[in-house]
């Protein structure tokens, strides 16, 4: 998933609303100003972060999310990069 946000906290509220879920995987911001996140879980609750991305947190404004598939790492957590 990838997309394009600043100021608002989204990374940390990911973090939180990812945990809620069950899901594991990273996110972290990219040196070209964009959002990059892997979500690891259910079908189901990896389906819901994606929707709660088209969103984000209460002052997001989220132009786009780009979504593709990748095979698993095996993660357990999920964590803040860089």
């Amino acid at each position: 998933m990838g997309g394009f946000v600043q100021g608002v906290g989204f990374r940390f509220a990911l973090v939180r609303e990812a945990e809620s879920r069950g899901v594991a995987g990273w996110v972290r911001n990219r040196p070209d100003g964009l959002v990059e996140a892997v979500f690891e879980g259910s079908t189901e609750a990896v389906d819901s972060m994606v929707s709660w991305c088209r969103h984000g947190p209460r002052g997001a404004r989220v132009e786009r999310v780009q979504v593709s598939e990748e095979e698993t790492a095996g993660s357990r957590e999920f964590r803040v990069l860089g």
